[in-house]
């Protein structure tokens, strides 16, 4: 007699609480994956978006014609797009204000672009943190999985007279599936984690970059 030890009959014949790990797991992996797809893109389009970005505003364009492409209501800007209409913003209202000086009018733009950094640094890394999570906690709950099953099997098996590796091998097998499942959640999460959080602070940086740069061709608008 052969026993059935396919992955869809494995969870079937697991107990209720290992079935409830296993269903957990796999809705979590699922999400995971669907944010890594996400952030993935995200993140591409950023780096795109700062390329081109970078290329316009360093090829000799008019700042004021610059901004008003950007501060346009159907153009959606994005980044480091952000950071300079809100820098420019800020630098022209302040210009325009009686009595601003010049010092003054530096120091408000470069207030109004740390703003806005924090607010791109923060859309960069939104739901990093889930996936750090799922990196961390899907083997432990995997684990508590597989330590309940074969507490199940090893507790079915005092009712019986003799004990046979045919008799323990289902539900040892039942409970390891909620570990590798839990591995499967965590291992990509972990990995694409990783590599998002560096592709985030290299983006970071050069936002931070420009903002001082920006920061520094303002100045020598402003006369300082």
């Amino acid at each position: 007699m052969t026993t059935d030890l396919s992955i869809v009959h494995l969870f079937l014949g697991a107990s209720p609480i290992v079935q409830l790990v296993m269903l957990a797991l796999l809705v979590v992996s699922l999400l995971s994956w669907f944010v890594i797809f996400h952030r993935g893109k995200v993140l591409r389009w950023a780096r795109r978006d700062a390329d081109a970005f970078e290329q316009r505003f360093w090829s000799g364009t008019e700042l004021g014609a610059l901004f008003k492409e950007i501060s346009r209501d159907d153009y959606q800007a994005s980044g480091m797009e952000r950071i300079f209409e809100a820098g420019f913003r800020e630098f022209a209202r302040l210009r325009r204000k009686e009595g601003g000086t010049g010092q003054a009018t530096i120091e408000g733009a470069q207030r109004a672009m740390r703003v806005a950094l924090m607010r791109e640094n923060d859309a960069l890394e939104h739901h990093l943190s889930f996936l750090a999570t799922v990196g961390s906690t899907s083997p432990y709950v995997g684990l508590f999985g597989t330590v309940w099953g074969i507490m199940n099997s090893f507790r079915a098996l005092g009712n019986v007279q003799q004990a046979t590796i045919a008799m323990v091998a289902p539900g040892i097998a039942e409970a390891l599936v909620a570990t590798a499942m839990g591995l499967f959640a965590a291992i990509p999460a972990v990995i694409a984690y990783n590599r998002f959080a560096n592709d985030a602070e290299r983006l970071g940086n050069r936002y931070e970059n420009f903002l001082e740069e920006f920061a520094a061709v303002l100045q020598r608008q402003a006369g300082t």
